[in-house]
């Protein structure tokens, strides 16, 4: 796909929508893109490549965008091989270009490239750094860790384009129409989500410049209301919660905790509560799971105990969780066990990493099934969960 975002730059990405699983772990049932750009000037820069995968889809991109022209630069933001695979076909196809890249990007393009001579045709750039490229200049923004350490963004003056690498990105192939926050979310929390604190540093990076279109990586350029998307951006990054509700995730081998947990909320509802969202571990996407989690101010953890510890699925979501940061949350447990309740104690101990939450107390037991005497620990585990001067929680 080759598409004009100015006079002087074009898109010459490519769109993946035989992928199964992004990274081998997330569903993307509408695709990838993976972005790319070129810039026309006195000097031509290519602004990263794509995957391997749709590797000679772009070569013929970039050919045709090129119209006979040679690129000058190739620079470099990220060296995850979705944006940065063709690094070696495309020095070989244009032996005089010169590689622009961070200076701790440098040092890791033989780890990816080991046959490939850089010698004499690699540029370092650190913070602050600069290319001219004739009636413009590139400015390089180093962004370590958002979300590898080798990352930076580049800003061009003259069109006040940022060329934001993972940032703003998106799951989703452009020849899909989507609403962006939805695709945004889940793959900021599950790709960038543990490095709230970088995100912020580079925010406060970009407040600095005068911006009028975003070109991430992944998804849609951005050239309208770019104040919403800073916005959520800086919502996610404060790891704040961006809509006020509950997610209720469960974890249910023989279907008793589901009915537990969806009784719990349906409790949730009729007390006025905005939004509740009930969500199958075993069956649910995970990513969408820790997308919601993060999502909403408040989450309540409902599972069956399994050998001597929790059922696996409620496991792997609160591990994603810890990996991911989670905090500034409010958290109540729900365990059911027939003979030796043990899945409270085991989400406890992950939920004890957690930064900055507040646990409501005691958590609630079941045996087996819900019974009629479990109803009233539930609804007070709800009415403590919705108010915000609980007594009950626990920091």
């Amino acid at each position: 796909m080759i598409k004009n975002i100015t006079e002087t730059i074009k898109y010459i990405g490519v769109d993946d929508t035989d992928i199964d699983l992004f990274e081998s772990q997330y569903v993307v049932p509408n695709g990838v893109s993976y972005n790319s750009y070129v810039i026309f000037d006195e000097k031509v820069a290519i602004m990263d490549t794509v995957d391997p995968r749709k590797g000679a889809e772009w070569i013929e991109n970039l050919q045709t965008a090129l119209d006979g022209r040679k690129p000058d630069y190739l620079v470099v933001q990220h060296l995850e091989p979705d944006h940065a695979g063709n690094i070696a076909k495309v020095m070989a196809l244009y032996p005089d270009m010169q590689v622009v890249a961070s200076d701790k990007a440098v040092k890791m393009l033989p780890q990816f490239f080991y046959d490939t001579q850089f010698e004499g045709r690699v540029i370092g750039v650190k913070e602050g750094g600069t290319l001219s490229l004739g009636g413009r200049t590139l400015h390089f923004v180093m962004a370590p860790m958002v979300h590898w350490p080798e990352v930076m963004v580049s800003y061009d003056s003259k069109e006040k384009v940022l060329f934001s690498a993972d940032g703003f990105g998106k799951f989703g192939a452009l020849s899909h129409d989507e609403e962006w926050a939805c695709e945004a979310r889940r793959y900021y929390f599950n790709i960038c989500g543990k490095y709230g604190g970088p995100v912020q540093t580079l925010l406060k990076k970009a407040a600095t410049l005068d911006i009028a279109i975003i070109c991430p990586l992944h998804g849609p350029i951005l050239t309208e209301n770019l104040g919403y998307y800073l916005g959520l951006y800086d919502t996610w990054s404060k790891y704040e919660p961006e809509t006020e509700g509950v997610l209720v995730a469960y974890a249910s081998i023989h279907g008793n905790t589901a009915e537990a947990a969806r009784k719990f909320a349906d409790m949730l509802r009729a007390r006025g509560a905005e939004k509740v969202v009930v969500c199958d571990l075993a069956r649910c996407d995970m990513a969408e799971a820790v997308e919601d989690a993060f999502r909403y101010s408040k989450l309540v953890v409902a599972a069956a105990s399994y050998d001597s510890d929790v059922f696996p699925p409620m496991h792997d979501f609160l591990h994603h969780l810890a990996i991911k940061n989670y905090c500034k949350r409010r958290i109540g447990i729900i365990e059911n066990g027939s003979w030796a309740p043990s899945a409270g104690r085991a989400m406890r101990n992950i939920i004890d990493r957690f930064k900055d939450v507040q646990v409501v107390e005691p958590m609630v037991t079941i045996t087996s099934r819900l019974k009629p005497q479990d109803i009233p620990a539930l609804e007070q585990l709800a009415d403590d969960l919705l108010n915000d001067k609980c007594d009950r929680c626990v920091e």
